[in-house]
């Protein structure tokens, strides 16, 4: 039973409860204060539905796809699916990991669906999309973490729709080269990885990866075919500290990444990673400042920014310009010379 209850309000300067309202509940059971934090207003926005959604819910759902964008019950899903844009989730919706931050069931997969990638393209070609974003949940009984897989997709969304712009956003397939490569070889025209968190609190979020080796994942990319273009991207609001995160863009700046991602992390439900703090939007635009300021080409900084959020903006600036400013200042980025000291695995 509930004894006291009080409210408070904390400045957005403060932690741990930054620019939030809260509950402190005290018990019968638990005399120690029990802090309920509230979703603050800049979170609880109401999102308008469009009026292409049903559309593109009826044709996934016919050829038996799955986007990231429902399966996520992404904010941002109508916005971009107006803009032309769509993330397909392949091989399944059962992943061998466990990361504590996401909702996807754990377990073995079943077999890969060898018919599933002439769907993608499809389905794609049928949408009229601009741009495609392609992703999957975590394979690792697969000997190449189905790089191949990803291969064919890409193969047959060139096949289906030639002037539509191609990202991918893969697992980190455990280390191994020789995957990266087949990925590579398919000519994607983004290929995005994440790095999700700081090294600090990979244990704790993401126990069963490497931040060192999503790292060299990136470099890796640009060593095999150094003009595709690379992204990566991190939650906030984990723990981690300012220097911390600027940390993650020098090493993604020295793996020769092109566009980064920040949003805020936001607990799936009961049993998940709690949030430590709901970062003020001001925050997310000091990052974004100094991301710009370090030479990134795209910076997408915001509490509701997810990893495919508006990746069309980046395809239409980057990739679809032709013109003199693609040829010198907008090219990808190299990597740089530092390597992190964990390598990739052992070919």
């Amino acid at each position: 039973m509930v004894v006291k209850r009080y409210t408070f309000s904390v400045s957005a300067t403060e932690k741990p409860l930054s620019g939030i309202s809260a509950d402190v509940i005290v018990t019968e059971n638990s005399p120690s204060p029990v802090i309920k934090r509230r979703i603050p207003e800049w979170l609880t926005v109401k999102v308008p539905r469009s009026k292409d959604i049903g559309r593109v819910e009826d044709l996934v759902r016919g050829n038996r796809l799955v986007t990231v964008c429902e399966e996520a019950r992404c904010p941002n899903l109508g916005e971009c699916w107006s803009k032309g844009t769509a993330t397909f989730m392949v091989m399944g919706d059962t992943c061998t990991r466990s990361c504590r931050f996401c909702a996807v069931k754990t377990g073995r997969g079943l077999p890969l669906d060898s018919d599933e990638p002439r769907r993608v393209g499809e389905a794609a070609a049928s949408l009229r999309l601009k741009h495609v974003v392609v992703t999957s949940v975590n394979r690792d009984e697969l000997y190449d973490g189905g790089a191949s897989h990803f291969a064919s997709v890409i193969e047959h969304l060139r096949r289906e729709c030639p002037n539509t712009t191609v990202e991918v956003l893969t697992p980190d397939f455990r280390g191994r080269k020789f995957a990266i490569e087949i990925v590579c070889r398919a000519r994607p025209d983004v290929f995005n990885h994440n790095t999700e968190t700081v090294p600090r609190l990979y244990r704790t979020v993401r126990p069963q990866a490497k931040y060192a080796r999503s790292i060299d994942f990136l470099r890796t990319i640009k060593e095999i075919e150094p003009s595709i273009y690379t992204k990566s991207g991190i939650m906030l609001g984990l723990g981690e500290t300012e220097e911390e995160v600027i940390q993650v863009f020098n090493d993604w700046k020295d793996a020769g990444v092109d566009a980064v991602t920040l949003g805020q992390y936001l607990k799936p439900g009961k049993g998940y990673l709690d949030v430590v703090e709901y970062l003020h939007p001001t925050r997310f635009e000091r990052y974004k400042e100094i991301a710009e300021e370090m030479g990134f080409l795209y910076v997408a900084s915001a509490p509701f920014v997810r990893s495919s959020y508006n990746a069309i903006d980046f395809s239409d600036k980057y990739l679809r310009n032709d013109g003199e400013d693609r040829a010198t200042t907008n090219r990808p980025a190299l990597p740089g010379l530092r390597r992190l000291e964990l390598p990739l695995a052992v070919q």
